[in-house]
């Protein structure tokens, strides 16, 4: 019994470590630049034990993203839920993605990084579901808001798309010091963006 207990801890332990190795690198210097030798050396292993958990460094940036990736989508669509209060479900909307990028610096410059990378790249490819979902969840909610205000019909896609580039912006200069992520930050964006859709 002890045997297979410290077996499966020993293998949570190796993948863990080599995909935080990973996404450390990925973060810091790029998808592209990192190679797999540069992955096993940081992570204290060798090629063949990346391998038997990943079948190459595609498949370790498929992890990254269905391990955050996939929370921080669950999280923006439920925040994206309409009740009516168009102001609070963006505000809550743009708490969620505050709160995820202070709480994992390293996924969201990735992610970051990756959305601006070229369609045809592998890194694209791999994240572009994720990021097309996250646009379809923002997008659903202006269509609702719509009934409530006329003026946003047939804008959803519009708005969506300006709505998280201002967030992903917010963040982005965050990490490079240039503003704080809080609450006074979550207000000047909304207000910013609300002035300029009403106006």
């Amino acid at each position: 019994m002890y045997r297979t207990v410290y077996w499966h801890y020993n293998i949570m332990n190796n993948k863990e470590n080599i995909l935080k190795c990973a996404l450390e690198l990925f973060a810091s210097k790029g998808y592209d630049a990192v190679g797999v030798q540069e992955i096993v050396t940081n992570a204290g292993i060798t090629k063949p034990t990346m391998y038997y958990y990943f079948e190459n460094k595609r498949g370790l940036l498929e992890a990254i993203m269905k391990e955050y990736a996939s929370d921080l989508l669950i999280k923006v669509t439920k925040a994206s839920a309409y009740h009516g209060d168009i102001t609070k479900t963006l505000t809550d909307i743009t708490m969620e993605y505050f709160n995820y990028a202070a709480k994992h610096p390293d996924f969201f410059r990735l992610q970051l990084s990756l959305w601006l990378a070229p369609p045809e790249s592998e890194a694209f490819q791999v994240i572009f579901p994720y990021l097309e979902l996250e646009q379809k969840a923002i997008e659903e909610l202006f269509l609702y808001a719509a009934k409530d205000h006329g003026n946003m019909k047939g804008r959803h896609v519009l708005y969506a798309l300006s709505f998280l580039g201002i967030i992903h912006t917010y963040i982005g200069i965050s990490f490079n010091g240039y503003t704080k992520l809080n609450d006074e930050l979550v207000y000047k964006l909304i207000h910013q963006f609300m002035h300029g859709i009403f106006s």
